[in-house]
């Protein structure tokens, strides 16, 4: 396992960070699953209510983001990608948890999240005390036309 860097920052996001956002997710998501974001699904996302993204730094670095909304009492993390040269270092728990923390302070009590099934982040998800409450067969489609899985997850945070 790596060492861990020495700081990791987190950082709120606006449109302005599209082009950071964009190039954490060409380099963090595999094209064979069919999970990445195009830019313009994630300034949409961006512009609805309830809806924030976090950025995490390492130095001078972006290591990773997250995404997330709010709806009612229940948040959603949309997206979580870090950079494969900066992953187990701790950027993913330090994302995960300061979306946790925001998603209380904006009212929700249980957060949800989607994972292609056979996700490394699913490990993640489960350390963090996240249960699979759900799965959606054939949910992804990959570059090649392959179906993949989807599992959801979901942990109380109030």
């Amino acid at each position: 396992m790596s060492s861990a860097p020495q700081l990791i920052e987190i950082v709120h996001g606006g449109p302005a960070d599209l082009g950071t956002v964009n190039a954490i997710i060409g380099e963090a998501f595999d094209p064979r699953f069919g999970e990445a974001w195009t830019p313009s699904q994630c300034l949409g996302m961006m512009a609805l209510p309830g809806v924030w993204f976090s950025i995490a730094w390492c130095g001078a670095k972006p290591a990773g983001f997250a995404l997330a909304r709010t709806v009612a009492n229940e948040a959603e993390l949309l997206l979580l990608a870090i950079r494969p040269a900066l992953r187990r270092r701790g950027v993913g728990t330090a994302l995960l948890r300061s979306i946790m923390t925001d998603a209380r302070e904006r009212g929700a009590t249980t957060l949800h999240l989607e994972v292609r099934a056979n996700n490394e982040a699913i490990r993640l998800y489960r350390s963090e005390g996240f249960d699979k409450v759900g799965e959606r067969r054939d949910y992804y489609r990959g570059k090649d036309g392959k179906l993949f899985d989807a599992h959801t997850f979901s942990r109380s945070i109030g």
